[in-house]
């Protein structure tokens, strides 16, 4: 991994870790209420066991004391008659305000798409340039060769070019260009290239 994947990696753990502390302390607000069924939850209203309860949609948090003890799923679309109920029965109601999200939140949300497009985009253009150790696309085209110095090198000129057959062979060439003629006549023919 080179710094620029290590720095972005260590940037999203920070967001993350600091994401979830900032979670972690805008949820603290004392013990979670425990879940009862509706139909006890209109029991408990009509025998004078709620006090408070506060409407958030479908959700109902109730109990005699302020923090709420207690919550219902209201399967109700329509809580008129609901509110009938608690107005008859003395139950300070109220709604709840509208959940906003925050700044932060809202920003990663929005940004994440273009984020991670980003991302994919850097990871495949290493890939094709060959960031992985020459594998990529576009590495069929870089040479492998190392440079040597002189003094790295152990076989000499002539230690290949004194080979009797190759100076044949040579020999043999260099009189076919000097007259293909003596050759053609012998039916010789020039090599074609494959």
């Amino acid at each position: 991994m080179n710094d620029l994947t290590k720095n972005i990696l260590v940037f999203i753990v920070i967001i993350v870790v600091l994401l979830s502390v900032v979670q972690g302390l805008s949820g603290v607000s004392g013990g979670q209420p425990q879940k009862k069924d509706y139909s006890e939850f209109l029991t408990q209203v009509r025998s004078g066991q709620v006090a408070i309860a506060v409407i958030d949609e479908d959700q109902i948090r109730f109990g005699k004391t302020e923090p709420l003890q207690f919550y219902t799923v209201s399967p109700e679309t329509d809580n008129n008659t609901l509110i009938g109920l608690l107005d008859k029965n003395g139950v300070n109601f109220t709604g709840a305000d509208k959940k906003q999200q925050s700044l932060i939140g809202q920003l990663l949300i929005s940004s994440f798409p273009i984020l991670l497009l980003i991302g994919v985009w850097i990871y495949f253009m290493r890939q094709m340039q060959g960031g992985g150790g020459g594998r990529g696309a576009m590495s069929f085209g870089k040479s492998k060769a190392r440079l040597l110095g002189e003094d790295q090198v152990g076989i000499t000129f002539a230690d290949v070019a004194g080979i009797d057959e190759a100076k044949a062979e040579v020999a043999e060439i260099v009189e076919f260009l000097k007259d293909p003629s003596k050759f053609q006549r012998l039916g010789g023919k020039i090599p074609k290239h494959r």
